[in-house]
């Protein structure tokens, strides 16, 4: 299968020890000179999907997304799959990465979650933050908590098939009728970075299938929120204006209600997008990322 779409900044990738596991890590324009910026994918994508942004930045920006564990070429755990974890494999890269400068995140959807946790938790080694869509996830109640748990351990006590497709021309297809706006030719591409064609013909998505697994722990919007509030770095909310997150999360403004927590948020919305805004509308992300990170 051809990807039809050609970058025009060629990726480098590489991997590094991060917790005794190995993270895939894809580099643009390392040799530029200036701070890195750290671009955190979401939750089943991979770090080289920001390829599309990458390209549509109208300077050369050195720019290195991870790849999460579990997701696109990193390796996956045994033990399953915590949020902490995420926030812990962050501060060890960056530790790696830039030791000594605090660094600009960006981060989509769940890398846009755990983007914003950290710059509350380690104010000092974040630049500055952009938040794509990275809204938390849906209130919870104590009430929900035995029935979440018993479905966790029915899901944790079986196997967890990958999705499969006849080709990736399938699985192409089966990214468009899903996200619509997303071209054929972005489209293509994606399914080339999201699943492998195995010696068998059949064509499987390369996350580990245990990520589709309930969350035991409750989601508790409250202390999200308080991490918020602990955010010193200059912030951009990025949202698609057609997404639809913000009412799955039950939230009549998503902006506002960031910004009640970061007060010194800016808020940017962009048209025709929706919540994979940085497939849908890279050119727009870029412009909102680039004119931010300029003016910090």
């Amino acid at each position: 299968m051809t990807t039809g779409y050609r970058g025009a900044r060629e990726p480098q990738r590489d991997s590094v020890q991060v917790r005794g596991l190995e993270m895939r890590i894809t580099r643009w324009s390392v040799g530029c000179g200036a701070a890195p910026i750290v671009m955190l994918h979401g939750w089943l994508d991979c770090g080289e999907s920001f390829q599309f942004v990458v390209d549509a930045f109208c300077r050369d920006l050195p720019v290195i997304a991870p790849d999460w564990r579990g997701f696109g070429a990193s390796e996956w755990p045994q033990d399953g799959y915590w949020f902490p974890d995420y926030l812990a494999d962050l501060d060890a890269l960056l530790r790696l990465i830039s030791p000594a400068e605090p660094v600009a995140l960006v981060g989509h959807s769940m890398g846009g979650n755990i983007a914003s946790l950290y710059a509350g938790l380690r104010p000092e080694r974040v630049r500055c933050l952009v938040n794509i869509e990275g809204l938390g996830m849906t209130p919870t109640t104590p009430s929900q908590a035995p029935e979440r748990l018993r479905k966790w351990l029915d899901q944790v006590g079986g196997a967890a098939p990958a999705s499969e497709y006849d080709s990736l021309e399938q699985f192409a297809a089966v990214i468009r009728r899903r996200h619509p706006r997303i071209s054929a030719e972005r489209a293509a591409f994606i399914a080339s970075l999201w699943a492998r064609t195995g010696v068998d013909g059949r064509v499987r998505v390369i996350h580990d299938p245990r990520h589709k697994f309930v969350n035991p722990i409750l989601y508790r919007r409250e202390e999200a929120e308080a991490c918020w509030r602990e955010i010193t770095a200059p912030a951009l909310l990025i949202l698609g204006a057609e997404s639809e997150l913000p009412g799955r999360l039950r939230m009549e403004d998503a902006g506002a209600t960031f910004r009640r927590a970061v007060p010194h948020a800016e808020v940017a919305r962009i048209a025709a997008a929706g919540h994979l805004l940085h497939l849908d509308r890279p050119d727009a992300v870029a412009s909102a990322v680039e004119a931010f990170l300029a003016r910090h």
